[in-house]
């Protein structure tokens, strides 16, 4: 586990140089409106929140995968990591519109930055906000094609990268949907998680990585589907678990954005299915209410520990793990030993300390 934790750090600090560079250099390479003062202001908050934090678990799972194949440098590799943490970027800004949030990564929201230069109007705010996000996006697919790989290859990272773009839209759409049905079943959270950011935050950069590296990538779909399916849960299941039991300083976001938000997460819906009818309408009291107080989400989060639901979430977070580590075990027949062992010890990596 720690040798993963090591090797992704390691991964994270070279990309933070390299995104910072082309942070640096994209005003230049981007043609905008020359007497525009929003689109230079546009461009500074996506820098802003692109670098500041985040795991570039991302970034880890594309380079690692292409070290399954090889260890010579692999053309290619460099700017599919800059259209993943890109596409991140644009998912993060659309998401923080959605939920209304303040908070992101430590600071403000690029939604709430807006609306903080355009106090008087909401609705130029949220426009800005809107394309900023789309315009990550583009910037995601944009940065493929200058990759100096053969057409045919760059063609099949573009189609990756596409269809997951795609996908999670659909994510963000049933994510929605989620909320306004009865109780979710666990089976409807487990295609939530999916399709909202299995798809493009695990299973895309496997098949990048593996492209990029001369893989035959539908050999192995189902085993990286299986794989990638288990580590999307697990990484939910912890976000869930910190958005109610973690700490602001920690976390970077606001404790309890999910109660909040009506969002009936992993958390919120084991906390209903436990509570009794006085406890759950404590709950629903909270749910969905944007001014719900500190001290209302700490009595819910105590409601939560008393029911156990703290200690579901990490055991079920560890069963992920062990089902992902085993399933990755089975690549040693396919793959290079030791780019395998980081992809065992990677999900362990990632459990809440304590479970």
């Amino acid at each position: 586990m720690a040798a993963a934790r090591e090797r992704a750090a390691g991964h994270r600090r070279r990309f933070d140089l390299r995104f910072e560079a082309y942070f640096d250099a994209l005003p230049q390479r981007l043609d905008t409106p020359p007497l525009s003062r929003f689109t230079p202001r546009c461009l500074e908050l996506l820098r802003e929140l692109s670098l500041r934090g985040g795991k570039r678990l991302r970034v880890a799972l594309l380079y690692e995968a292409a070290r399954l194949v090889t260890t010579d440098p692999v053309p290619g590799l460099a700017e599919a990591a800059l259209s993943i943490e890109l596409l991140q970027t644009h998912g993060l800004v659309h998401d923080d519109i959605i939920d209304d949030a303040a908070v992101r990564r430590g600071g403000p929201s690029t939604y709430y930055a807006y609306r903080r230069e355009f106090p008087d109007s909401e609705r130029t705010a949220l426009g800005l906000a809107v394309l900023a996000g789309d315009l990550a996006a583009f910037l995601a697919m944009r940065v493929l094609l200058e990759a100096d790989v053969p057409a045919e290859l760059r063609q099949a990272l573009l189609e990756v990268q596409l269809n997951a773009g795609a996908e999670t839209v659909a994510g963000q759409i049933v994510d929605l949907e989620r909320d306004f049905r009865p109780l979710p079943d666990e089976e409807f959270l487990h295609t939530v998680c999916e399709y909202k950011s299995t798809r493009y935050s695990v299973l895309a950069p496997l098949r990048l990585g593996l492209l990029a590296a001369g893989e035959d990538v539908a050999r192995h779909d189902a085993r990286l589907r299986r794989y990638a399916t288990l580590v999307g849960i697990g990484g939910q299941l912890r976000d869930d678990y910190l958005d109610l039991f973690g700490e602001e300083g920690a976390t970077g976001k606001s404790t309890g954005a999910d109660l909040r938000a009506g969002r009936r997460s992993y958390a919120v819906t084991a906390l209903l299915a436990a509570a009794d009818e006085g406890q759950r309408a404590v709950v629903e009291s909270a749910l969905g209410d944007p001014q719900c107080p500190a001290a209302t989400v700490e009595r819910v989060r105590e409601l939560a520990r008393l029911l156990g639901v703290d200690g579901k979430l990490r055991a079920d977070m560890r069963r992920c793990a062990e089902a992902a580590r085993r399933e990755a075990q089975g690549w040693r027949l396919y793959w290079r030993e030791e780019a395998v062992a980081f992809f065992e010890g990677l999900p362990l990596s990632n459990v809440i300390a304590g479970t």
